[in-house]
């Protein structure tokens, strides 16, 4: 275990019409959809390497197969792993244990958690030589970002996953736990098409297909 580096695990979802940003849908279409998440991936992966704190992995869903993943393999030297767990917050604490096992510190991403920049990757693995965990929230009650130096499977029970009250309640899990917790700054995710034009305004996300 390299007890200097920080591990970036980045959450996707296979670019699946029909599947995939469902919400952006009435927007682009299926297919606008299903290739907005594909960019989001990109470009989350693209920051992950750019912080340079540790090894990029990405965790995918429903599986590892699908070309989008192979192709980022190759291209980018990450490493793939399948999500598991029947929702995300079990999905979350098994990349937690897992990649735990394997490296002294890590730094979990949501692959549309559009605003976040490598200075905040380097931030996070900074926060947690000295804290129990780090979390970016997100403007809708959520959260973007979520680091840890040890597993910690308490944190993600008990959470409305999916819900405006993610945040506050994980915040009582935090405290329930005793954890000694950093908050960066909040920052937002591609979920609506109002989130999908903000990016693209603030040149956070180029229109320019895959």
């Amino acid at each position: 275990m390299n007890e200097r580096r920080t591990a970036v695990l980045v959450f996707a979802r296979a670019p699946v019409p029909g599947a995939a940003k469902t919400r952006l849908a009435p927007l682009l279409g299926d297919a606008g959809a299903a290739d907005a998440s594909a960019r989001l991936t990109l470009r989350a992966l693209r920051s992950a390497l750019e912080a340079g704190i540790g090894p990029v992995e990405l965790w995918c869903a429903p599986d590892c197969t699908h070309p989008f993943f192979t192709d980022c393999r190759k291209r980018f030297a990450v490493a793939l792993h399948a999500q598991s767990g029947c929702d995300i917050g079990a999905r979350m604490a098994a990349a937690f244990d897992d990649a735990l096992a394997r490296h002294a510190r890590v730094v979990l991403i949501g692959a549309d958690a559009v605003s976040l920049q490598a200075a905040d990757l380097i931030a996070a693995a900074d926060t947690l030589t000295h804290h129990d965990a780090v979390f970016a929230p997100a403007e809708d009650g959520g959260y973007l970002l979520v680091g840890l130096n040890a597993p910690q499977p308490g944190l993600f029970e008990n959470i409305a996953w999916g819900g405006p009250d993610v945040w506050r309640q994980t915040c009582s899990r935090i405290a329930a736990l005793g954890l000694r917790c950093h908050v960066l700054a909040t920052g937002y995710d591609v979920d609506q098409p109002q989130d999908y034009r903000r990016a693209l305004a603030d040149g956070l996300l180029e229109d320019t297909p895959c």
